[in-house]
Order: structure tokens, then sequence, then C-alpha cells
């Protein structure tokens, strides 16, 4: 999301320069290429301890460029990138908060320790925390975080990115050797045991019981057949032939326009751009109420209880049951919602809006 929305934004309105915590890495390349500056404080992730150097690091490069605005991305710079803005002298500091419940057991310990001491200092520290959803305000706020001092501007999605693709409903059918008709049901996300997997598994083979000929992907880090623990689920189901694990996939944003459903199972989320991305493509979205899923979806497609995988196998199989013409016409209806409510260059405004008004405020 940070890449895009820089990608977006004016920069006659705003001048972004981006401080990476820890190393480059290809997110940081990419901003470079996209003229932006781009330093690291070289923070190492394999410690608990606080590492002096790199704040005291962190602190002059702030000084050297001297920001109107702070924005911060995630828990750990929250804390402390925010902390080195305060120590720099700098007021107007922006938290960007986006994740939804921190599930025990599914959560490092650390993260839960950042929280807890971000929610104690979110009184004084920040002029601002931003959100990506209504549901982790809310979460956040019963967490401890100061609610006055709250905003949320939703995910935005490149509409021209990611866009209906007829020819490659046809081509992944082809790399896949199946014949051109068949359902496809797509579950894309990276391999974490709050994404639900297993859950999802159990989902398609309710739905098989019901239409045999579908078959489903599945896209992420982690998610080939190297993965032992999906492999052994998907064996024992007897869907070895049905379920496609492609692992990691650099054409996502074209991928996506190949599935008939797209699927997400997730026990927990903020929220979750997969849905944005497939109904940009025109594809219909089947989804537990993780985070903000009903608000994106809204009436395009269907929402279930978390946890409840019956209701998500009869949600796809209600969706495999209409026409091609009414599953075409609730495609286009899905990816309006996304253009009318989450168009990037409309995301992309509400930021630039949202830190100008606070330079304002810091005048003031």
């Amino acid at each position: 999301m940070l890449f895009s929305l820089l990608q977006h934004m004016d920069r006659r309105r705003i001048i972004p320069e981006v401080i990476s915590l820890t190393g480059l890495g290809d997110i940081g390349q990419k901003i470079r290429d996209l003229g932006i500056p781009v330093e690291t404080s070289n923070f190492t992730r394999k410690t608990d301890r606080f590492q002096w150097s790199s704040f005291m690091r962190l602190c002059r490069k702030i000084n050297s460029c001297r920001p109107d605005v702070v924005q911060t991305w995630q828990y750990h710079a929250d804390l402390v990138a925010g902390a080195a803005a305060r120590f720099s002298g700098i007021k107007a500091i922006s938290w960007g908060v986006r994740n939804g419940d921190l599930l025990p057991g599914h959560t490092k310990r650390s993260t839960r320790i950042v929280r807890g001491i971000s929610s104690a200092v979110s009184h004084c520290v920040p002029k601002a925390i931003l959100f990506n959803s209504e549901s982790s305000r809310k979460v956040h706020i019963r967490a401890g975080y100061d609610a006055r001092r709250t905003k949320v501007i939703p995910n935005g999605f490149d509409i021209g990115k990611y866009a209906p693709n007829p020819s490659i409903r046809r081509a992944l059918r082809h790399e896949l050797m199946l014949d051109e008709h068949t359902p496809l049901v797509g579950f894309v996300c990276r391999n974490d045991p709050v994404k639900n997997h297993e859950g999802f598994l159990r989902a398609a083979s309710m739905i098989n019981a019901g239409i045999p000929g579908v078959h489903y992907v599945l896209v992420g880090p982690g998610i080939d057949h190297d993965n032992l623990r999906l492999s052994q689920i998907i064996g024992m189901m007897g869907m070895g032939e049905r379920v496609h694990m492609l692992g990691y996939r650099e054409d996502i944003s074209i991928l996506m326009a190949a599935f008939d459903v797209l699927v997400s199972a997730s026990h927990s989320e903020a929220f979750p751009n997969v849905l944005g991305e497939a109904m940009s493509c025109g594809v219909i979205c089947v989804a537990t109420n993780a985070g903000d899923s009903d608000q994106i979806i809204g009436d395009t497609g269907r929402v279930v209880p978390l946890r409840d995988m019956e209701s998500l196998a009869e949600g796809v199989l209600a969706v495999l049951a209409m026409s091609k013409a009414e599953r075409t016409a609730l495609g286009m209806k899905a990816r309006a919602r996304i253009e009318g409510k989450f168009e990037i260059g409309k995301i992309a405004v509400e930021y630039e809006n949202y830190f100008i008004s606070l330079t304002k405020e810091d005048r003031e």
C-alpha cells in the first residue's frame, strides 16, 4: 500500500521522503525508482534488545530533513520512529496502524508488548493515529489507544492495474491443463495460520461435494508443494488433483482476473486488500467477516461469520450456481464499488489532505 500511495501522490502538494527502520528491501528500491529518497536506519529484526546506536542514527536522519509531518507505518515504527521524531522536536507525528485483532497464539510476544506500550503512550506521542479500517480503530480503542486522536483512511486500489482480463482466464486454465470452462476458486494470501488455509480446504471439500468439477488455486509465499502440512491435508481429503498450490507469483495482479470466485477465510484482518484487488478485476468475493470485509464487499458478494466454513462453502456454491451473465453483472458491480469508494487516486488525495491538515494544526 505504501508504494502504491507514493506512486499516486501529487508531489506538487506533498514532497515525500522515506526512512526504513531496517534495510532497503525490494519495496525500498521500487520507491527509490520513483525518484523518492529512501534512507535506512539498520535496526536488526532478530533481537528484542533496544538498539541505541540505530535509534540515534534515526534521530539524525529526521533532524537532517526536518519534515513537516512524520507518518509512521506499523507498530514498531509507530513506537520507535514516533519517539525519535519527538526527540527531534517534531510535533506533527501520525502513527499508522494497519492491524486487526492480535490473536493469542498467532502473534509474536514482542509485537504484543510493543502494542501495549504504544497504547499507553498514544495519549502523548502522536498528534494523530491513522487506521486503514474502522474495525482496526475500534479494536485499538478497546486496547487503550486514545480515541480522540484517531482517523480512518481505507486502503486504495489501482483499477488500471487490477482489471478484468478474459484472456488470462483461458491462459491460467491452460497452464493448469484444465478445460476452458472449469470453475476456479482462488485463495490468495501468505502462509499464516490467521489466514486459515485449513479452514478454506474444509470449505473446498464441501464445495466439491456440491459441484465436483470445481478446482482451487492457492497463491502466496510458502503455499506450494514444499508445504508438507498443507500437502498432507489435501492428500487426506482426496483433493490432490483439484487443488493447485502456485506459491509466490509476480503476476498476481493479472492472475486475479482468472478466478470465478475469490475466497477469504481469515480469522482476523484489518483491511483485506485481496478483496479489493479481486473486485477490481470483476471477481465476486466470498469472505468471513474479518476486519472491514463487509464494508469492502457490500452487496456485491457474500460475507459469512468468522470460522463458519459451512456458510463459506454455501456462499461459494451460490455464486457458482449463477449464470455466466449474472456472475459477470455482479462482478462489474463489485468493480464499480471499488472505483467509487476505494480507487487509489481518491485515497491518495485523502492522504494529502490529511497531511496538510496536520501541518495547519501544528502552525496554529
